[in-house]
């Protein structure tokens, strides 16, 4: 959240409002968890936070508790801390508070009570407005009252059916920005992994589900698991609200068009109507007459993207998180994202966590990107002049709708109605031998001309066009002969008052403009100001020359004959604003019939948007992308592949790579190599490369031959939840159950150090058997990244595996090996493992890396030993277990003799150095038949 030191305005209670109020604090509701209350104060010109709510504040936004003000006491006595931001501050706030934290607001307003005054003290609250973070309706306009809508809010409602042991799921969800409900029905698995993979698709930001019981308690809690790891707000409703007894009458009175719900579809979808009845009541959609006949409903098929979970949205970096810090490339759609527009943005997000399984759409989309890098010059124009100033259609159709647009947003809409024919004008410029341009984009542009050509003439014939330089937004005053005539007289007003400057310049001899300046103020109107110093001469005539107030830039002053024409300009511009805004109204109205095809111009221009963005990627990638070719079935070859985000990196040289997946012969591939050495760099610049070609962008890569993938599964770098008590081996384990049970032979899994969590005999047993399973059930694509180099023995049981290493030269500097990562990867096993090379690197203390080195050795040397009687191998500094134990009695006794003396002799030090060579030369002989004992001392 923004920082600033400064603290908000001031909140000035009298005595009597500021007890009333805490006593009115301490007696509220009590409040969900995760809600956060505000108060508007002076009509919403700021906002004040009480209590735990102001404690959050102030360390979020000001980041000091300094700026806590305390009311009916103070800090000490058990006042009621409190903090006030302004209406720009707010709006930043909330942004971040409902976006990113994810919490509740609730803004409550000030109420009067019945037969009271009008004085603060007289004030009762109540709950004003509400939002979550996938409900934003309430908060539209305080929260992108001044930046365009960066994310589409989606909510959605569940509901769980146990049916023959089966799991019937059932899904509806709300679009509130595109007035758009949808519905889904599935059977899932234990794991809910189709649930997870349906709400990382759609975006979804809050999820209503019912309370918990008895029966389905433990399925529930799954779910909210399922929520949690998605990072959505579950929010629990009651099991009555999941009734669907009146959803057929509800949904008649939301959908466009005269069917009944009935007739269509998704009323089939009997599991999925109750979540609808909860979400219908929820977002409170019946009670906004805006909403009636406006919503389209639709059947989401979940089959018709590739699934993604929530370890694969990470794994691949696909969009930004805390992790990867403020540079917006270390992230797929930070790295993509170029748009112009926001809702380009919006539908750029969409896309990446909806890759197609369908090839003809994806090879649309692949030739409209082609089309665009092949003409540079038409990119440029759209991208750097058209689209530039193009302003959010849908949440301005939106405005329109519910009535609370205005003359400025008309404009808005013309001001992109007169840029369609140079977008055309482009776009017939360009060599379209597929005609996908002309059907994605000339096609559907020219329609729009046509069809909002009647509303640019009614603009063009209805407002002053000439003021909207200005900032000043009225109808013309030729349209309608009453503003005529009032423009006359308030123009006839402003002359005069021209006039009557002159006539005081020459009466207090003061240069027009220079000296003496006629002015609008806010308070006053129409005014004269002279300079503080120059105002001696208005002084001593207060009949003709009235001051009104004095500021810093000077005095202003009115006369008699500026006053009576102040007063007729102002009878003249309200009855002018009265019956604008009539007309107005209806001007309004007539642009909200318009709200269709401004909303599909809306879609057209951010698939524009998209497209473009896609192309400058491709172009300006330090070794420009490829188009891959897609099949529907076959093999995955790469040929130079590079990581996106990686090679974009100023201080990153990046080594491409070559892959290649063959069905039935390398389908399985275990990858081993040094730490650091970029194994699950390139496990994971696998995953975004097919991910990449199944949204239609090009791919880094020199040559690339992509099948389609039902489905991303990873399993990479988990962590523990301690708030969830779930460790990082349980969590690994989670993971790696869910891919196992939703994997089929069409996706692609990614494994990352499987095993790492519990013992190494463990961790390997599970590897092995988990990569067995997945070879001989699953049959998929899989990449294993591992250091159990046990793992590549696969190969000898297997055919379909195939061994990969990452290539590291190991040589002699000053007597010490040292390593160097090549970060290339080959066929082959490597052979052995360089943690403690890794170690170095990071600075450990000498003794740690000679005491590892021995322990590593010891462990290898018993881990060599086939049988109790066999001859162990005598290897560099190998020894026996006798021997072993010979040395340490040894040191033992050669340690208690020096001790004795040490305590005799303490304060005679060149005594114990003497004494000390004697013991030497008295187990010398036995030292140096010791090899033990020989390691242990060139060791220390």
């Amino acid at each position: 959240m923004s920082s600033t030191s400064k603290a908000g305005p001031s909140l000035e209670l009298d005595q009597k409002t500021e007890q009333g109020f805490c006593a009115f604090f301490e007696n509220m509701p009590e409040k969900v968890s995760g809600t956060l209350c505000l108060f508007e104060r002076s009509n919403g010109e700021f906002y004040s936070a009480h209590g735990d709510d102001a404690q959050y504040i102030a360390r979020q936004v000001y980041k000091t508790t300094s700026v806590l003000k305390y009311l009916g006491g103070d800090a000490t006595s058990g006042g009621l801390p409190s903090c006030t931001m302004s209406r720009l501050v707010t709006e930043n706030f909330l942004r971040d508070a409902l976006l990113v934290h994810q919490l509740r607001i609730e803004i409550w307003v000030p109420e009067s009570k019945k037969g009271a005054g009008t004085s603060l003290s007289n004030y009762n609250w109540k709950l004003g407005r509400r939002a979550s973070p996938g409900n934003l309706q309430e908060l539209e306009d305080l929260l992108f009252a001044n930046s365009d809508l960066a994310v589409i809010p989606m909510v959605a409602a569940v509901q769980l059916t146990l049916e023959k042991d089966q799991k019937i799921i059932g899904v509806a969800y709300a679009d509130t920005t595109q007035r758009c409900l949808g519905m889904a029905e599935f059977i899932d698995n234990d794991l809910f992994s189709n649930f997870e993979s349906l709400v990382i698709q759609l975006g979804i930001k809050e999820c209503i589900v019912p309370i918990k019981d008895n029966a389905k308690g433990y399925d529930l809690q799954k779910l909210h698991a399922v929520l949690t790891r998605c990072n959505i707000v579950a929010t629990e409703c009651r099991r009555a609200d999941f009734n669907p007894k009146d959803i057929v009458q509800d949904l008649d009175r939301l959908l466009e068009g005269e069917a009944s719900v009935v007739t269509q579809p998704e009323y089939d979808l009997s599991h999925a109507l109750g979540s609808t009845a909860a979400l219908i009541k929820y977002l409170a959609l019946l009670g906004d007459d805006s909403n009636h006949g406006n919503y389209r409903i639709r059947k989401y098929d979940l089959s018709q993207y590739m699934k993604l979970d929530a370890s694969a949205l990470r794994a691949l970096n696909l969009m930004p998180h805390g992790q990867l810090g403020t540079n917006k490339t270390m992230s797929v759609f930070g790295l993509l994202d170029k748009c112009k527009t926001a809702q380009g943005s919006r539908l750029l997000s969409q896309w990446l966590k909806q890759p197609l399984m369908d090839l003809d759409a994806i090879w649309e989309r692949q030739e409209l990107v082609q089309q665009f890098i092949d003409d540079t010059e038409v990119l440029q124009a759209l991208y750097n002049e058209h689209l530039r100033t193009i302003p959010d259609l849908g949440r301005l159709a939106k405005k329109f709708q519910r009535g609370k647009s205005h003359l400025q947003d008309v404009v808005r809409v013309y001001q992109v109605i007169v840029k369609l024919p140079q977008f055309v004008a482009a776009l017939e410029g360009m060599q379209d031998p597929t005609g996908a341009v002309a059907k994605c984009y000339l096609n559907p542009l020219r329609e729009h001309v046509e069809n909002l050509g009647k509303l640019r003439e009614l603009v063009e014939t209805m407002v002053d066009l000439e003021r909207v330089d200005h900032h000043e937004y009225f109808l013309r005053a030729d349209f309608e002969p009453t503003l005529g005539q009032l423009q006359q007289q308030m123009d006839e007003a402003q002359r005069h008052m021209v006039t009557e400057q002159h006539t005081v310049s020459e009466d207090l001899d003061l240069e027009v403009e220079k000296r003496l300046k006629l002015e609008k103020s806010s308070l006053f109107g129409y005014c004269f100001r002279v300079t503080r110093i120059g105002a001696a001469c208005i002084r001593n005539k207060p009949k003709q020359y009235i001051e009104l107030s004095v500021q810093k830039s000077g005095v202003m002053f009115t006369t008699p004959t500026l006053r009576q024409l102040v007063n007729e300009y102002n009878e003249a511009s309200e009855e002018y604003h009265r019956v604008q805004s009539a007309l107005v109204k209806e001007v309004l109205e007539i642009v909200a019939s318009y709200c269709s095809v401004l909303e599909a111009l809306n879609s057209t221009l951010a698939h524009l948007d998209v497209i473009l963005s896609f192309a400058l990627t491709s172009i300006q990638a330090p070794i420009p992308y490829i188009r891959p070719t897609v099949t529907q079935s076959g093999d995955l070859i790469l040929v130079g592949a590079r990581h996106p985000c990686l090679e974009v990196q100023d201080d990153v040289s990046f080594i491409p790579n070559d892959v290649q997946l063959t069905r039935n012969k390398e389908e399985f591939q275990v990858i081993t190599g040094p730490n650091m050495s970029g194994k699950s760099t390139y496990i994971r610049q696998i995953g975004v490369i097919v991910l990449l070609a199944q949204v239609g962008c090009f791919v880094p890569c020199n040559e690339a031959s992509v099948c389609l993938f039902d489905s991303i599964l990873a399993r990479v770098g988990a962590g523990d939840n301690q708030l969830r008590g779930i460790s990082t081996f349980m969590a690994e384990m989670l993971e790696t159950s869910a891919i196992l049970k939703s994997a089929s032979p069409q996706s692609l899994i990614i494994i990352d150090e499987l095993g790492r969590g519990t013992s190494t005999h463990d961790g390997f047993g599970l590897a092995w058997a988990i990569s067995e399973y997945i070879i001989k059930h699953i049959g998929c694509f899989c990449l294993f990244a591992t250091h159990f180099h046990e793992l590549t023995a696969l190969t000898e049981e297997f055919p379909q595996v195939g061994n990969l290493h990452v290539m590291a030269h190991v040589g002699e500097v000053d007597g010490r090996r040292e390593i160097t990562l090549l970060y290339k990867v080959k066929p082959g096993v490597c052979d052995q493992s360089f943690g403690i090379h890794v170690a170095e690197l990071a600075n450990f203390p000498s003794s740690v890396v000679k005491l590892a080195r021995q322990k590593a050795e010891e462990l290898e040397n018993f881990t060599t030993e086939t049988t109790e009687n066999s001859a162990p191998v005598q290897n560099g500094n190998s020894f026996t277990p006798e021997q072993e134990s010979r040395g340490q009695a040894l040191i033992q006794e050669f340690m208690r003799e020096f001790q004795a003396v040490a305590q005799k002799d303490q304060d005679m030090l060149g005594d114990a150095q003497a004494k000390l060579r004697e013991l030497r030369a008295k187990y010398e002989d036995q030292i140096n038949a010791n090899p033990y004992v020989q390691y242990v001392l060139q060791t220390y």
